[in-house]
């Protein structure tokens, strides 16, 4: 009696693509400018350049940064240029946006050093549920990219999955 191999996982030409796989480690902070603007609408430079100098950079070091402005206010853009400008002396990176907008970015990133050969021709399902924080849009982006390679797209579970596309 020889080996027992699994011929089926041997040969098969399906594939698992896990976004998961891709997440970016580090802890993320979501900045709020509207904590700078006098009575909530008004950025005086003066009184933000001020702020900035005595504010705890520190906070920042290697963390993952998105600035954003909550309220409806007109605030310019040099104002979260200047803010970038200090963070990045601590920070590994600064986006402007909310924390949806940051994991965007660290995944179209992540995504863009891939080497998609692997999916060549393959049969790929990308892996439904995650323990960590996906996008939606990493979802769409990979699926833009798989499209052009890949023979089919599938989404979900190998025993539930979901065809998107087949060439």
């Amino acid at each position: 009696m020889g080996e027992i191999r699994n011929k089926v996982a041997e040969n098969t030409k399906l594939v698992t693509f896990n976004l998961e796989d891709y997440y970016v480690e580090g802890k993320r902070v979501l900045v709020d400018i509207s904590q700078w603007l006098d009575q909530g609408f008004i950025l005086r430079e003066k009184e933000f350049r001020a702020s900035l100098q005595n504010h705890n950079w520190e906070q920042y070091k290697d963390t993952y940064v998105a600035i954003q402005c909550s309220r409806d206010a007109i605030v310019p853009i040099w104002a979260f240029m200047l803010f970038t400008t200090k963070a990045m002396k601590f920070a590994k990176k600064v986006v402007m946006g909310n924390l949806n907008d940051l994991e965007t970015q660290l995944y179209q990133e992540q995504l863009r050093g891939i080497d998609f050969k692997l999916y060549q021709d393959k049969y790929v399902i990308i892996k439904g549920c995650s323990q960590k924080p996906v996008p939606e849009s990493a979802y769409v982006m990979i699926t833009q990219k798989l499209q052009t390679i890949a023979k089919t797209i599938m989404y979900g579970e190998a025993c539930s999955a979901v065809p998107l596309f087949k060439k």
